[in-house]
C-alpha cells in the first residue's frame, strides 16, 4: 500500500494488485490497482524491458531480393537454407497466427543470401522474413 498525501489532509491509498505480461508489440505493462478503494487499470511503458527487446528488420518494399511477412504470427518452419535458388512462389516459410497457417511465398527467383528467421520464432506483420542476392 502506497499513501500519497496530496495536499493536508488529503491523501490517496493506492494498492498495487497486479501487473500483466509484458505486450511486446507496444512494449507496456497494464497495471492493476486501487487508489481509495476504487479499481483502476493504465497502460505504462517498461522502459526496462524495451531495452533488453530486439527489434527485428522490416522488409524493404521498395527492393524485390526481400520478402517480408504478411502478417504477425509464430514461424513453424522454415523450407529453405541459405545458398539455396528458388522460383517465384516457392514456399519459403510457414507462420501460425491465430490457430491458421500462412505460407510465405517468394515473390521473385533468387538465390537466398540470409534468412532472418528461425523455428518457433514469433514475429510481426512486415519483419524481413528471406533476403534474396
Amino acid at each position: 500500500m502506497i499513501d500519497i498525501e496530496i495536499e493536508h489532509g488529503k491523501v490517496l491509498h493506492i494498492v498495487v494488485l497486479a501487473i500483466s505480461e509484458l505486450m511486446v508489440a507496444t512494449g507496456e505493462r497494464e497495471v492493476f490497482f486501487q487508489v481509495n478503494g476504487q479499481l483502476r487499470s493504465m497502460k505504462v511503458k517498461d522502459k526496462a524491458a524495451i531495452k533488453d527487446q530486439k527489434v527485428h528488420p522490416k522488409v524493404d518494399k521498395s527492393k524485390a531480393n526481400q520478402i517480408g511477412a504478411p502478417m504477425p504470427g509464430q514461424v513453424l518452419d522454415v523450407k529453405i537454407k541459405e545458398g539455396d535458388l528458388i522460383k517465384k512462389g516457392d514456399t519459403v516459410v510457414v507462420l501460425s497466427a491465430m490457430k491458421m497457417e500462412t505460407v510465405v511465398k517468394s515473390t521473385v527467383e533468387g538465390k537466398v543470401k540470409k534468412i532472418h528467421v528461425r523455428v518457433g520464432q514469433q514475429i510481426q506483420g512486415d519483419d524481413l522474413v528471406v533476403e534474396l542476392e
